[in-house]
């Protein structure tokens, strides 16, 4: 039933291709999507003592993709960095399908649960969460 309402929730969230919602999945189950979904993105192999988290990145890299854990496991936020270039488009993919909660923010109802997901302009990149409201 879990791997159910993974898959249901990702067709939920449409083109957000690269930042699904796997927020409270555990680091195997997103691992096992990530090898059967997303061929395009690589496991990169990271040591952090501060935190526990997985990193993807695309071929080219210029997307990395990250899953944050808690000391259980549990996917507590995903985090996108990508080209500046991509926000626009990213912007009118989320004004579709969630309902906007601000500048740059939006929410997204998973399963009856709400969800934030916010676009932050840094130097060189755009950095996409999606984390649990609060």
């Amino acid at each position: 039933m879990r791997i159910f309402s993974l898959f249901a929730g990702l067709m939920l969230t449409g083109s957000f291709t690269y930042g699904q919602n796997l927020v409270g999945y555990n680091s195997k189950e997103i691992q096992k999507y990530m090898m059967e979904n997303r061929l395009d993105m690589k496991v990169e192999k990271v040591t952090n003592n501060r935190f526990k988290y997985l990193k993807y990145s695309n071929n080219t890299d210029s997307q990395t993709l990250l899953f944050f854990f808690s000391n259980d496991s549990i996917c507590k936020s995903v985090r996108l960095i990508c080209n500046r270039d991509e926000k626009v488009e990213k912007e009118k993919e989320f004004d579709t399908l969630y309902k906007k909660s601000g500048p740059n923010r939006w929410i997204e109802n998973l399963n009856g649960k709400d969800y934030r997901i916010e676009i932050k302009d840094e130097k060189w990149s755009c950095v996409i969460t999606i984390e649990a409201d609060k």
